[in-house]
């Protein structure tokens, strides 16, 4: 089936939420690192800008800036009512308020876009999505993916998660998955037998405090190697 730009509500994150939620070390950002269903978020931009190496992965990227950000326009109206309606499913205390909220994310947006059509002729925004990534094998550090896989859970299948994680851990030799919740705000019905069967396949997996919470209890992240490399 092809990926249709107008199933997506793109939604980007800011690089100091990236920097919360992965609990980013400087010397982690010397990593060679790779941004999986980074959508329009602004980490990639933010990090190139300061000498980082990054390359992110997403579907979304086969379309152009243009036709991105006229989605953005379409869904974001939406995405900050519907919070405002739920905002007790979320914390305010380093995001005070929904304005502020909308503020951050289309500022974050913003940045990726003035970024994006350079960043795909460097081929730091690549078409590509999870379970198979076109990447050789370990061909970068730290993988980090953002709200897509757990969040998702009650639309993508045990079976999507397990092959998607080892799938990360074939080009990279950390992955760090955040957040641990589904969109419900409950943890992931996937999230035990998932972290079972990978440890039984020889992974080195922990779950990790994050600094960063906007969705209540969403404050912990999935950080997972291989048998040969210590987390």
């Amino acid at each position: 089936m092809p990926f249709r730009l107008s199933e997506v509500v793109p939604w980007g994150r800011s690089y100091d939420e990236y920097l919360a939620m992965f609990s980013l070390s400087s010397g982690d950002l010397q990593k060679n690192i790779l941004g999986c269903s980074d959508g329009p978020a602004s980490f990639n931009a933010v990090l190139t800008s300061k000498g980082g190496s990054i390359i992110s992965a997403d579907p979304i990227y086969a379309f152009s800036s243009t036709e991105i950000q006229q989605r953005i326009r379409e869904t974001s109206a939406t995405i900050l009512e519907q919070t405002e309606k739920n905002r007790e499913a979320f914390t305010w205390n380093h995001i005070p308020s929904v304005q502020e909220l909308g503020k951050i994310r289309m500022a974050a947006m913003n940045i990726f876009s003035e970024d994006f059509e350079l960043g795909k002729t460097q081929k730091r925004y690549i078409n590509s999505s999870l379970p198979e990534l076109d990447f050789p094998d370990q061909f970068f550090d730290l993988a980090l993916c953002s709200h897509f896989l757990f969040l998702y859970s009650e639309h993508l299948s045990e079976t999507f998660h397990l092959t998607s994680i080892k799938e990360l851990c074939r080009v990279a030799s950390e992955t760090r998955v955040f957040p641990l919740l589904e969109l419900n705000g409950k943890k992931s019905r996937h999230l035990e037998k998932v972290i079972t069967l990978l440890k039984q396949e020889g992974f080195q997996l922990k779950v990790q405090r994050a600094i960063y919470e906007f969705q209540k209890g969403g404050n912990e992240m999935l950080v997972i190697s291989s048998s040969s490399t210590a987390l």
